[in-house]
């Protein structure tokens, strides 16, 4: 029986990303919809992008609240563990307990962790904020950083991601560039209108 059990889970996990590719909303994302909602209005206001957020949960782990990547990310926000420390120093109170597998901690921590980004982050547009935020949340707020003073060196808008500061690489490899670029495309372009169609709310990019 025990086998039974977690041959079922893995072919769940299988069926849910599966599902995730095809461009399809897992089935269980609808039971942390309020959840989400909650932790979003109270970080970001009545007019949070909590279908930005459910697009970043959708990419990082499917809606799987016990996954964990190859690098050591856990839980539906697939923070790392030096991440959810140090996100717990920062946010004691909403994020002191430090647990990457329970799901009101992660996605307390992605929201605040993306709060915390976009405080420090100007751009043009909320879109060109929001990219900028979700390349931080993959890659750190460093390599923007470096990112955007190559790009503004090269004669680019500094504060215009699409086209301008995502075309440049202040030192990355070739993988992390890639995986860094395809991040805030694959969430903004393909996975936010997924979500504002099923009217999760707004997006950065609506």
């Amino acid at each position: 029986m025990r086998v039974l059990i977690i041959g079922a889970g893995l072919v769940a996990h299988a069926l849910l990303a599966g599902l995730a590719v095809a461009g399809v909303i897992p089935a269980q994302a609808d039971s942390y919809r309020r959840e989400l909602t909650r932790i979003a209005q109270a970080e970001w206001g009545l007019d949070a992008p909590v279908a930005t957020f459910a697009a970043q949960i959708h990419q990082e782990s499917a809606w799987r609240f016990d996954a964990k990547s190859s690098a050591g990310a856990q839980g539906l926000g697939q923070v790392m563990p030096t991440t959810a420390t140090w996100l717990g120093e920062v946010f004691p109170d909403a994020l002191g307990n430090v647990q990457p597998y329970n799901p009101t901690w992660s996605m307390q921590a992605l929201v605040s962790y993306d709060r915390w980004l976009a405080d420090r982050i100007q751009a043009r547009t909320p879109c060109e904020q929001g990219a900028m935020v979700l390349s931080s949340y993959n890659g750190g707020l460093g390599w923007l950083n470096r990112d955007r003073k190559r790009a503004s060196a090269k004669g680019a808008d500094q504060l215009v991601w699409f086209g301008s500061v995502e075309r440049y690489n202040a030192g990355r490899s070739a993988a992390a560039f890639k995986e860094n670029r395809d991040y805030p495309r694959r969430i903004l372009r393909r996975w936010e209108p997924l979500y504002i169609a099923a009217d999760w709310g707004n997006g950065v990019c609506q």
